[in-house]
């Protein structure tokens, strides 16, 4: 695996690269001292893996990893706890806090190494459940039991029988969670649970709990090829 250090302390520095040495399947494409830098070998190169400090100058680990577009997976490096749950809603693949030893950092590794094995088989056996935040709790959901999802700005309505959550992350970051052969888009605003459809009715899906919502017009003609063939 490719993979590049940001982390502006020397000492930490040396260390992140003996440990990279020590493991035959992890090669070192680089070392940058803040996040501009690497911003900016990441827009000619692709990485597998960022080992990425959190407490950096001009931009911190966290601003620089919400402003990638194609996000490699990532083990945040850092001395404060306390920011463990940002880590987490960003997906990290794990958080070592420092100082860490070469046995924390080998399983560190070895969670991304089971990740990128899966990788391609994504299509076939995709994710079915995913933590939403809830307050100060990040609450299991299970993608079987969505009946539908309403966009509401940079916010998802996420509805199911007999409740309803509040998504802090938008509608597109949702399409990209849910398996396509399931959710299907209906209008700008509404994604349906396939399994949930009761019936159609002119431009109207019917879903289960009595709920009616309307089918776009720029997304009709793909859905009921898709939902009737």
């Amino acid at each position: 695996m490719k993979c590049i250090i940001v982390e502006d302390q020397q000492p930490a520095q040396r260390i992140l690269k003996k440990y990279i040495q020590d493991i035959e399947s992890l090669t070192l494409a680089g070392t940058f001292g803040d996040a501009i830098q690497a911003m900016n070998f990441l827009q000619k190169e692709s990485v597998d893996l960022i080992f990425l400090d959190i407490n950096l100058p001009k931009l911190s680990g966290i601003s620089f990893l919400k402003s990638l577009s194609s996000r490699p997976q990532v083990i945040m490096t850092t001395a404060h706890s306390e920011y463990a749950l940002d880590g987490y809603e960003l997906d990290v693949v794990d958080y070592v806090l420092k100082p860490f030893s070469f046995e924390r950092f080998v399983k560190a590794v070895g969670k991304v190494r089971r990740n990128t094995a899966v990788e391609g088989e994504y299509k076939n056996h995709p994710k079915t459940e995913h933590f939403i935040k809830i307050g100060y709790e990040h609450v299991r959901l299970g993608f079987e039991d969505i009946i539908y999802l309403a966009a509401d700005g940079d916010y998802c309505d996420v509805f199911l029988v007999e409740k309803k959550y509040v998504s802090s992350e938008p509608m597109k970051k949702w399409l990209e969670l849910l398996n396509q052969a399931d959710f299907y888009r209906i209008h700008k605003s509404f994604v349906v649970n396939i399994s949930k459809i009761t019936k159609l009715s002119g431009n109207q899906v019917h879903l289960i709990g009595d709920t009616v919502l309307p089918i776009g017009r720029t997304y009709r003609e793909d859905f009921m090829e898709k939902f009737l063939k």
